[in-house]
């Protein structure tokens, strides 16, 4: 219910400031490159995908682009999470979430955007089971930090861009900190 009303606050913002602005709407998906730090965790990298979609609304050389985004991420575990927290046999987590970045995009040339700002993720697991999803040992949100490049062909977006953690996701205990890093690639197409 929550991510249905951001998505409704978004849209309407965005609505409401676009009739005198260029609006673009768009849709984009690709590869995501993760790695949750903490000694629980695998020191490797691992890959899942996005699939969403985007309105920009532009302001000259600037314009602001609200994202909604389905992420997949599968985590590895280290060898000792199992004994730490006391699970059998975690190996992998995968988590999905619903992510709404907002990011200003910066225009320094006619083909190249540069991006960054905030992204928001809720976690939409509905499992209760740590070995499908890790529901219970993650905490539902995750605040992250993104910047990247994208660069434009006629309609076509191809795009790289990283993301930084800031929250702690282990909602089991205070032992250590799980904080998110992401790379993205993809390539989107404005509509």
């Amino acid at each position: 219910m929550k991510s249905k009303l951001v998505i409704l606050a978004i849209f309407s913002i965005v609505s409401t400031t676009a009739f005198s602005q260029k609006l673009h709407l768009g849709v984009k998906g690709g590869a995501n490159i993760n790695k949750l730090t903490g000694k629980s965790f695998s020191d490797q990298f691992s890959y899942g995908y996005h699939v969403g979609g985007f309105v920009s609304v532009g302001f000259k050389k600037f314009a602001i682009q609200p994202e909604i985004l389905f992420n997949q991420i599968n985590v590895d575990t280290s060898s000792n999470f199992s004994t730490v927290y006391k699970f059998n046999k975690v190996d992998k987590v995968q988590l999905r979430y619903l992510s709404v970045p907002i990011l200003l995009n910066y225009k320094p040339i006619k083909f190249l955007t540069l991006q960054a700002g905030p992204q928001f993720s809720i976690l939409t697991n509905k499992s209760k089971s740590l070995v499908e999803n890790g529901r219970d040992a993650f905490k539902s949100g995750d605040l992250s930090l993104l910047g990247g490049a994208q660069v434009n062909i006629g309609h076509i977006n191809i795009y790289g861009r990283y993301a930084v953690g800031l929250s702690n996701l282990n909602d089991i205990d205070s032992k250590e900190k799980w904080k998110s890093q992401s790379f993205q690639v993809g390539v989107g197409l404005t509509l």
